[in-house]
C-alpha cells in the first residue's frame, strides 16, 4: 500500500511538469522558468487591462530611442537619434585599404545642426554643433581626455595610484592630433584605437562630428599655451 502511494505520488509529481505539447528538451530540465517565462507577446491579449491589449501607449514624457525622421531638433543632452542621417561621409576615396579621409566636417553636418537650449532658445549650424559637441564630449571623452584635452582625465588618474599602469590616453594637442583629418578624427570617435573602445554606439552620426567640431575649438583654445599639458 505504501509502495503504491509512492508510486502515485511520485507519478503526480512528473505530470505537473509536463505542459502538454511535444518538446526536445531533455527529459528533466532544472530551472524551467527561463523556458516559460512570464510575459505577453507582441499582439496578444491580456486580461489585466480594461481593453484587453497588452501593446501599451508609451507614458507621457518617454524619450525615444530612434525616433527617425528628416529633421531632428536635439534638446540639451537628449539622446534621440536621427536614422535618416546615416551617410557620415568619412573617407572620399574608395580604395579600401588606403582611404583618403574627408579634411573637414560636411558642409550638411553644419546645415543640419540645431539645439534648443534650456531657456527655451535656439541656435542653429555651428554654433548649435560645437554646443552639441561639448555636451557630448564631457559626457563621453572627459573621463579618459580629460576637459582640457589633454589625456589626463579622472580615469587615469586614479589609476596612477594603484597597482594597475594604465596607459595616458592622447594628449589631444599633440601636433599629430591637431594636423589629423576631421575625417580620421571622426572614425577614432566611431570605432576606437588601442584602449579605445568605439563610441558609435553611444554616439549617433550627427553627434560623432558635433564632437570633432569641439575637439578642434579646444585645441584652438589652447595653440597659443602651446596645447594643455
Amino acid at each position: 500500500m505504501i509502495r503504491a502511494l509512492s508510486i502515485t505520488a511520485l507519478l503526480a509529481v512528473v505530470a505537473s511538469g509536463c505542459r502538454g505539447q511535444t518538446s526536445e528538451d531533455p527529459p528533466i530540465t532544472p530551472l524551467r522558468n527561463m523556458h516559460f517565462q512570464q510575459r505577453y507577446n507582441t499582439q496578444s491579449e491580456s486580461p489585466f487591462f480594461a481593453d484587453h491589449r497588452t501593446m501599451r501607449t508609451p507614458p507621457t514624457g518617454t524619450v525615444p530611442r530612434f525616433p527617425g525622421g528628416g529633421d531632428v531638433r536635439y534638446h540639451d543632452f537628449g539622446v534621440a537619434r536621427d536614422e535618416t542621417f546615416e551617410n557620415d561621409r568619412v573617407t572620399l576615396g574608395h580604395e579600401e585599404d588606403s582611404p583618403t579621409y574627408t579634411s573637414t566636417i560636411p558642409l550638411e553636418v553644419v546645415t543640419r545642426a540645431n539645439l534648443r537650449k534650456q531657456d527655451g532658445t535656439e541656435i542653429s549650424g555651428m554654433a548649435a554643433l560645437l554646443e552639441r559637441g561639448q555636451q557630448r564630449y564631457n559626457i563621453y571623452c572627459t573621463p579618459c581626455h580629460s576637459a582640457l584635452g589633454d589625456g589626463r582625465g579622472v580615469v587615469w588618474s586614479r589609476a596612477q595610484n594603484g597597482a594597475y599602469n594604465y596607459p595616458q590616453p592622447a594628449n589631444l594637442h599633440d601636433d599629430r592630433i591637431r594636423h589629423m583629418p576631421d575625417g580620421q578624427l571622426y572614425a577614432t570617435i566611431a570605432n576606437g584605437v588601442r584602449n579605445m573602445p568605439g563610441y558609435a554606439a553611444q554616439l549617433p552620426v550627427q553627434d560623432r562630428w558635433a564632437v570633432v567640431a569641439y575637439v578642434r575649438a579646444l585645441q584652438v583654445s589652447q595653440a597659443n599655451n602651446g596645447g594643455a599639458r
